[in-house]
């Protein structure tokens, strides 16, 4: 049994060429010209198609308790999805309400997510701190394969990190050998903002934006760099929608810190003008965190994309339906925030990045599955096309075209923030572990089938910093005859 995908052009993000894959037991066990066909395998004929790595979303939030209800994606329908779209992995948040276990929320998530299709990960957040987070990080760490831990800097009285919680954390996952990982808003002047906006009369979605202002984003993205540049600890900066936070990023890129930046495809593609939509849905449906910017932003997240100050593309897919908006009809503080997009990453990252020229084909693979791999840890299981690598692959035509629509889409809300756009460039078949699940607009995915997949603490990078500690050990001063305590 098995799976031959003959005559395609294997697009990786190192390489292209032309070669067979055979894959069986979930893994890719051959790659070639002219591969034999094992008997009973299906063959697909991908002639005049690429062959690539299949998605991986690391920022998801399927069926997440926010705002007072819950989104309305879970793990089976989103995961699904992801794969009609060319997505086969996502790594989702665990998001304890503070004061409650990290382990315990970690059991909590790992159960609604044993329906899910395709595989799946976990970042955890920390939302609160005391010796039993503490502990709670190493058991994630060296028990149950979690090697990323986010910290909201925004939400204030509900899941913000304020600096003592940043510290600590970030001081632990240097420890372990995890990567801090950080929602970049400052919570108190976004705070500030919304009650000042609200109390003049602006209620509905435009406040927004207002309350949510570039240099928000910037201040917090700048002031967690420094955190981490001082304690030594890599950084994985969420959701870049502005000019500050890029800036903040290349700039400690360039001074060597190791930094890396996320963006997703709503905020390089929508502009801020949705938000002045006068359908309340309309604009309602769009508002998420960070906001949706001017296009001056769009066009420098581009660019941060193209030069490699941002790594990785996702969706913080997170949906609410227009009746779980409504409850804020009437403040626009109470709109749960969130929206779509993990099935239309893929199309129009390829429509609007390599078909534009702004991407070459290798460069659309790394920003969509071997960047997140490397930074995550688990390439090349994932974002690879190699032997003994998962099966998680796309077969793409680059003539095929589609328009975006939640009249047809899979994901499990009812609006889409790229309805109406028309994309050319589309998979025409995903694997996952070696098994169709998406053919020629057949959904062929399996409740429950996707795995929980371990990654490994950065072992390597922190045995090289073994003699360093995070802060440098002063050096003791010798006063009056007595050394100074160090």
């Amino acid at each position: 049994m098995g799976v031959l995908i003959k005559g395609g052009t294997i697009v990786t993000a190192d390489r292209t060429w032309k070669a067979d894959v055979l894959c069986a037991d979930g893994i890719i066990k051959q790659i070639g010209e002219n591969l034999e066909k094992p008997s009973g395998a299906e063959v697909i004929d991908a002639g005049g198609q690429y062959v690539m790595p299949g998605g991986i979303d690391p920022h998801t939030h399927m069926e997440l308790p926010f705002m007072g209800t819950v989104a309305s994606e879970d793990f089976f329908s989103g995961t699904t999805a992801g794969a009609a779209g060319g997505t086969t992995m996502i790594i989702d948040f665990v998001i304890p309400s503070p004061k409650t276990s990290l382990i315990s929320a970690y059991h909590q998530w790992r159960e609604w997510a044993q329906k899910a299709a395709t595989d799946y990960s976990f970042h955890v957040a920390v939302t609160w701190w005391d010796e039993s987070v503490r502990k709670d990080m190493g058991t994630l760490v060296e028990k149950h394969g979690v090697n990323s831990f986010k910290h909201f800097m925004a939400y204030k009285g509900a899941i913000m990190c304020d600096d003592e919680v940043l510290v600590n954390s970030f001081t632990r996952a240097r420890e372990l050998g995890a990567i801090a990982t950080v929602h970049a808003e400052n919570g108190e002047l976004v705070a500030h903002l919304q009650n000042q906006i609200f109390a003049q009369g602006i209620t509905g979605p435009e406040g927004h934006p207002l309350s949510r202002p570039p240099g928000v984003e910037g201040e917090a993205a700048e002031r967690a760099i420094r955190i981490a540049d001082v304690l030594n600890v890599p950084l994985y900066i969420v959701h870049n929608s502005a000019i500050q936070s890029l800036n903040a990023i290349a700039r400690a890129r360039a001074d060597g810190q190791r930094v890396y930046g996320e963006v997703l495809a709503g905020h390089l593609l929508i502009n801020d003008s949705v938000y002045r939509n006068p359908d309340f849905d309309f604009a309602a449906a769009h508002v998420m965190s960070p906001p949706f910017r001017d296009e001056e932003h769009q066009k420098a997240l581009w660019k941060g994309l193209q030069c490699g100050t941002l790594q990785t593309t996702a969706t913080d897919h997170c949906c609410f339906c227009a009746p779980q908006k409504a409850a804020g009809k009437d403040d626009f503080r109470k709109i749960p925030n969130g929206t779509g997009g993990i099935e239309d990453r893929m199309g129009v990252l390829w429509h609007h990045g390599v078909n534009s020229g702004k991407l070459t084909m290798n460069e659309f693979v790394a920003v969509t599955s071997a960047n997140a791999a490397k930074i995550f840890n688990i390439y090349p299981q994932k974002g690879s096309i190699s032997v003994g690598a998962d099966a998680d692959i796309v077969v793409w035509d680059p003539q095929k075209t589609r328009t975006i629509s939640a009249k047809t889409h899979h994901q499990k809300v009812d609006f889409n923030i790229f309805e109406g756009m028309e994309v050319k460039g589309a998979n025409t078949v995903t694997l996952s572990q070696g098994k169709i699940v998406y053919k020629d607009g057949e959904v062929r995915t399996v409740r429950g089938a996707g795995r929980y997949i371990n990654r490994p603490p950065f072992a390597g990078y922190y045995d090289a910093l073994k003699t360093k500690s995070a802060v440098e050990k002063p050096t003791a001063v010798k006063r009056g005859g007595k050394k100074a305590a160090a």
